[in-house]
């Protein structure tokens, strides 16, 4: 199918990319279009303008601010998957890039275009919860700090005004987080998670002293796992306390059931994929 027909302009600068959203009430930011494009084609999204910010390199870094890693919103999967410093400060965040899609969706798709479009079966929902990340947006008011636990909101929904620019991921450089992981049953085909499981933990004396659970695919949007965190969190970590807490994943959440995975098969898989992260990170 073919989109509706729609303007086109390329903005040269944040500051102009806000300016021209705030004066187009139907318009859309356009970055890898990995996601918007499909959307527009079967006609599910229709903006009148398209604002095209793919040009902004100061959205494509990544650096070691001491206490957190900074990712530029325009940084690519393929990015976020072969960098060092992400691999050794934050391994969950390269684990589900490396395994987003296929190497042309690596190499055009966002992590902020995957975040902004809040797609409820997308992988980077889960890390960026269990890495405990900040989420900077930039609006016509200035610059504001939306904590990852506050982000999601619902299906398809987050805390993004409609003015706002998703520009940066911020990560803290904690033990936790050095020591993650991120593990998912995918969909053949496409390569979304059924399930997807990330998990950071800190580990003293042979007891986790601190950990983080984040589910991507099993809700109508990424959540944080406290039943399988409360359950572990303080326990030595052996194949009992593993299995014990495992069996607590997705308790209290909605879990969605579709033509491919029923509730109950999703409901089983989390708490497998809960056993397999924490016994990887243990």
């Amino acid at each position: 199918m073919y989109a509706a027909e729609f303007d086109y302009v390329r903005a040269s600068s944040i500051e102009e990319a806000i300016s021209l959203k705030g004066a187009n009430d139907d318009s859309s930011l356009l970055a890898g279009g990995h996601s918007l494009i499909p959307a527009m084609k079967l006609r599910l999204s229709t903006p009148q303008k398209l604002i095209d910010i793919s040009g902004l390199d100061q959205l494509k870094n990544i650096s070691n601010n001491g206490s957190y890693i900074s990712i530029g919103a325009l940084c690519t999967h393929k990015q976020c998957a072969e960098s060092d410093m992400i691999q050794s400060k934050c391994p969950a965040l390269s684990d589900a890039a490396s395994v987003i899609g296929d190497p042309h969706v690596r190499n055009k798709g966002t992590l902020g275009g995957v975040l902004a479009h809040s797609d409820p079966q997308a992988d980077y929902p889960g890390v960026v919860l269990a890495l405990n990340a900040s989420i900077i947006v930039e609006g016509s008011e200035g610059e504001r700090t939306i904590e990852a636990v506050d982000y999601f909101t619902g299906l398809w929904e987050t805390a993004l005004g409609e003015g706002d620019i998703l520009t940066e991921v911020r990560i803290p450089t904690d033990s936790a987080n050095a020591n993650s992981c991120y593990l998912k049953f995918p969909q053949p085909a496409s390569r979304y998670p059924y399930v997807g499981c990330a998990a950071a933990m800190s580990i003293s004396g042979g007891n986790c002293s601190d950990v983080r659970v984040g589910y991507s695919g099993v809700g109508e949007c990424g959540f944080r796992d406290s039943g399988v965190e409360d359950s572990i969190k303080g326990q030595t970590l052996n194949e009992s306390s593993i299995a014990s807490a495992s069996v607590k994943a997705a308790e209290g959440h909605n879990v969605l059931s579709d033509v491919f995975v029923s509730e109950e098969y999703r409901r089983a898989m989390s708490q497998v994929y809960a056993k397999r992260a924490l016994e990887k990170l243990s």
